[in-house]
């Protein structure tokens, strides 16, 4: 009996998992054909001027877009970037464009593509929203509001993360 239980209970559990990933991934906005998801910024450390924010894009018809442009009223510039190993060291660098193909979902996430915002005008507080404007080649311009997330529980690659337990 104890192993229909756990199994029951895995069932639910999995079934749960399911559902709040499905809604997690439901579009905040669109713009022509891209549905933008899973938006949100990362809360600003103390007096720092940089941030990054993070989103997932999806091309929903049969053509490719690119993301060329983002912009925020509270940063002074905004930049697609990403994260290449130099030398065994991790750094960003600049990107012209994020390409969206059908078919796969495009994600920014830290340790990858990212939107990085510098000169910021205010400290990105978690619990608060960050306004972005996203301009992509084909579908034009969308504003989105980015939820602000703190740093607790985040990792950035593995930065962050407790080191193995050694016996």
């Amino acid at each position: 009996m104890i192993g229909v239980a756990m199994r029951r209970r895995a069932g639910v559990a999995a079934v749960l998992l399911a559902v709040s990933t499905m809604a997690a991934a439901e579009p905040v906005a669109s713009v022509g054909e891209i549905a933008i998801s899973d938006a949100w910024a990362r809360a600003s450390l103390g007096q720092m001027k940089t941030s990054a924010a993070y989103l997932t894009l999806e091309a929903t018809g049969e053509q490719a877009d690119r993301l060329i442009a983002v912009a925020s009223p509270v940063a002074e510039k905004a930049a697609l970037h990403m994260h290449v190993m130099d030398g065994g060291v991790a750094r960003m660098r600049p990107v012209a464009a994020i390409e969206i193909a059908p078919g796969a979902p495009t994600v920014l996430e830290p340790g990858g593509l990212h939107i990085m915002l510098m000169g910021l005008g205010q400290s990105l507080v978690e619990g608060e929203s960050l306004p972005l404007s996203l301009t992509f080649e084909r579908a034009g311009t969308v504003e989105i509001e980015a939820p602000i997330k703190g740093m607790a529980g985040m990792s950035h690659g593995r930065h962050g993360e407790q080191p193995p337990a050694t016996n």
